[in-house]
């Protein structure tokens, strides 16, 4: 295919990405809201730069490697689709990674799983020119970003040569480094376009996609601000501010072993809301707790959530799970889950359980992405004049109550209230715990 058979941007992806589509900084930066093409625009516009420049080649990458293949790989095959390049191109999906045929150019794709392994990736002709860091809020913090510069060398004595790295993300809180490194004047790199797009920019999300997004502001408006506007989260009045992401993996054994003990917990959700898994350890001699794996979905029928608690080798544990569907808990253990049991509620539950979270270091991996977003959007709720309240907005807060659930049996020591120990006994007699 020539260049000139390429379509244009207006063409493919239609307003808001012309200035990102001919950027060359070095670094090309996009936070933006949800539905608003940042990963389809990124995606057709490497597969258009590797036909076009033939000394280039891409390396894609993402925190953990296995999320490479159900996004950014996807995301590239149908931009090539798109392009009607299908026959210049050779997918391989087991790898991942794709082949210009007509050069041999090639696209890569690698995790932040060991950042040291890509210093030393070579590709047989051209250059390792172009980087594109999908989700990039995953990644912890700068030091771990920039060992991946290193991998961005050579020269080419192409007029055209240049070279580029691309990060795409969804804002959630404005402590993250990358306003830091991309947006703050004081702090940020040298040689940075940064560019800010919302669901507006795309012409072609439905009429009920759209009133979605416009039904936040008045549900959620804090979320809004992030999921609509493409705003930074903002730290004010944050339940929870005792928390840090930490990629603590290959220490997860001994500190295992260390801890009192580990927890699970589920919460029920359904069509608007997810079905949230929490699986941490506890430790009470030195107050830590350790977030290390988590379920979050939307759409979970009885069995799905079974076949999930199967596969992922819960089918003994203990797990504590929303008292509120007594139905699901009773078909989830006829089905096999045998030690799954019901909740306490009670008139103050809620905040006996964060009183007692809040007095722990929590420390999150960063492949729970989700707990990381609640975590930076559990906010307490104002009154008419803006003063905050002693209460938790009942919003953004599914794998926080599921990590509550999860840690029940330390915090029902602590509770002295008569109407959460009558509701207990209750539960007991129905046979739920």
């Amino acid at each position: 295919m020539a260049t000139t058979d390429i379509p244009t941007v207006d063409d493919l992806v239609g307003k808001g990405y012309s200035h990102f589509w001919n950027d060359k900084h070095f670094y090309r930066v996009v936070k933006g809201s949800r539905g608003s093409k940042k990963s389809k625009t990124t995606a057709l516009n490497f597969i258009s730069r590797i036909m076009q420049y033939p000394w280039s080649n891409l390396l894609v990458i993402r925190r953990y490697s296995n999320t490479n293949r159900q996004s950014t790989y996807t995301d590239l095959q149908w931009a090539i689709h798109q392009l009607r390049a299908d026959s210049l191109f050779k997918c391989n999906p087991s790898m991942p990674e794709i082949t210009y045929t007509p050069t041999g150019q090639k696209i890569l794709f690698r995790g932040l799983d060991n950042p040291l392994k890509i210093t030393s990736i070579t590709v047989p002709t051209g250059n390792l020119c172009f980087v594109w860091i999908e989700e990039a809020y995953e990644i912890e913090n700068a030091e771990k970003f920039e060992t991946v510069m290193e991998s961005i060398r050579g020269t080419n004595p192409d007029p055209k040569f240049f070279k580029q790295v691309t990060l795409t993300f969804n804002p959630w809180s404005q402590e993250s480094w990358l306003k830091k490194k991309f947006w703050d004047k004081q702090t940020r790199y040298y040689d940075v376009f940064a560019q800010t797009t919302t669901f507006r920019c795309n012409e072609w999300l439905s009429d009920a996609d759209k009133q979605r997004y416009l039904d936040l502001y008045r549900t959620n408006p804090r979320r809004a601000k992030i999921v609509c506007d493409g705003d930074w989260g903002v730290s004010e009045g944050l339940v929870f501010e005792n928390w840090h992401v930490e990629d603590f993996a290959e220490q997860l054994p001994d500190i295992l072993k260390q801890c009192k003990g580990i927890g699970h917990g589920l919460d029920f959700g359904f069509t608007h809301d997810p079905t949230a898994f929490c699986e941490a350890a506890i430790n009470l001699k030195t107050k830590d707790i350790y977030i290390y794996n988590e379920l979050y979905k939307q759409g979970m029928v009885t069995d799905a959530i079974l076949n999930w608690l199967t596969t992922h080798g819960y089918a003994n544990s203990d797990i504590c799970a929303d008292s509120a569907e007594p139905r699901l808990i009773a078909e989830l253990r006829a089905k096999g889950i045998r030690r799954i049991h019901a909740s306490i509620k009670g008139k103050d539950s809620i905040m006996f359980g964060i009183n007692f979270l809040q007095g722990f270091k929590i420390h999150i991996l960063p492949k729970c992405v989700h707990a990381i977003q609640e975590f930076n959007t559990y906010v307490y709720d104002q009154d008419k004049n803006g003063n905050w309240l002693n209460k938790p907005v009942d919003a953004n807060n599914h794998f926080i109550d599921a990590m509550r659930y999860a840690f029940e049996s330390y915090i029902i020591p602590q509770k002295k209230h008569p109407s959460i120990h009558k509701q207990l006994n209750t539960i007991k007699k129905l046979g739920l715990i």
